[in-house]
């Protein structure tokens, strides 16, 4: 194991969630955290050491064509989703990455199951899919807005009793069926505070280049923070699975939160260890006969068309 991989392993394993573990958010995740070996200053240069480990699997990872990995990012509002993932994302190939957001669903959409959707976008082997945002809307917002959910069942009246017991199980067999047909789940929590939130969406106000960014409705959301917390808190709870492990990071200083998340997705990379395909020996020999013949091409020009 190189210095590289040594420094990923050391500084993801904080962050996972450990399956069958009861979660509250307030008790057990500080937004603020920073590993203290790690200093701003020189977060950028270990950045970019993990950018160009990624490149390296993602090159062996499409070359494979054997596994896939779906990175799922969850967060509050300015919790730092789409700048995590232009940083973190911007030394790979794109033509391996596939990114997705999942806003309110569709009339049509709303007509399918409620994976349907997130299915149908999963990346195939050899690729990097990413969700910002994911099918864990389907048990946070709908259950901080239970008005919403009503719209999902056919009497358009409250949830069945046991709904949410009963999501968290089809979601971690879901989740369950793409690891066991080699697409690997990787699922990061941004974990940002409400003072930070609050200093973020003040900043989207005062710059008019980040004005697009902000809603009305970002503020009608904070009114529910207790709320999303205690739902977070449970899916955490019941969806870290050992198939599928939850990290939450801490996302109060958004260096180290991409630095974090590049991380996680280099070690889930390690750990699927790609190689590039043997050629087949017979193929090999056609190879070296293919290069002796460019070689004289080279060296005495082309042969003239008779």
């Amino acid at each position: 194991m190189d210095q590289s991989q040594r420094f990923v392993r050391d500084l993801v394993d904080p962050f996972r969630v450990s399956s069958g573990k009861s979660v509250t958010m307030e008790r057990d995740f500080d937004p603020t955290y920073v590993d203290g070996t790690v200093s701003r200053i020189d977060a950028e240069a270990r950045l970019d050491q993990v950018i160009e480990l990624l490149a390296d699997y993602q090159d062996r990872l499409s070359a494979q064509a054997a596994s896939g990995v779906l990175l799922v990012l969850q967060a509050l509002d300015a919790g730092g989703k789409d700048s995590t993932i232009k940083h973190v994302m911007r030394g790979l190939n794109p033509q391996g990455v596939e990114v997705h957001s999942f806003k309110e669903p569709s009339d049509d959409e709303l007509r399918h199951d409620y994976l349907w959707r997130h299915q149908r976008v999963a990346p195939e082997r050899g690729r990097i899919g990413i969700f910002n945002r994911s099918h864990y809307e389907e048990v946070l917002v709908v259950r901080v807005h239970p008005e919403l959910l009503q719209r999902q069942f056919e009497s358009g009246g409250p949830p069945p009793k046991g709904v949410w017991k009963r999501r968290f199980h089809e979601i971690n067999d879901w989740e369950r069926h793409l690891v066991d047909n080699n697409i690997r789940v990787v699922k990061v929590l941004l974990n940002v505070s409400k003072e930070e939130q609050a200093k973020r969406f003040i900043k989207r106000i005062d710059r008019p280049e980040k004005n697009w960014k902000f809603a009305p409705s970002d503020i009608h959301e904070r009114h529910y923070w207790d709320d999303y917390q205690r739902a977070y808190g449970r899916m955490l709870s019941h969806t870290s699975t050992e198939w599928a492990p939850w990290h939450v990071v801490p996302a109060d200083h958004k260096w180290f939160a991409r630095l974090a998340t590049a991380a996680i997705l280099a070690r889930t990379l390690i750990d699927i260890d790609p190689q590039y395909p043997q050629v087949d020996p017979a193929v090999r020999q056609r190879m070296a006969g293919s290069r002796d013949s460019l070689v004289a091409e080279l060296h005495h020009g082309s042969p003239k068309p008779s």
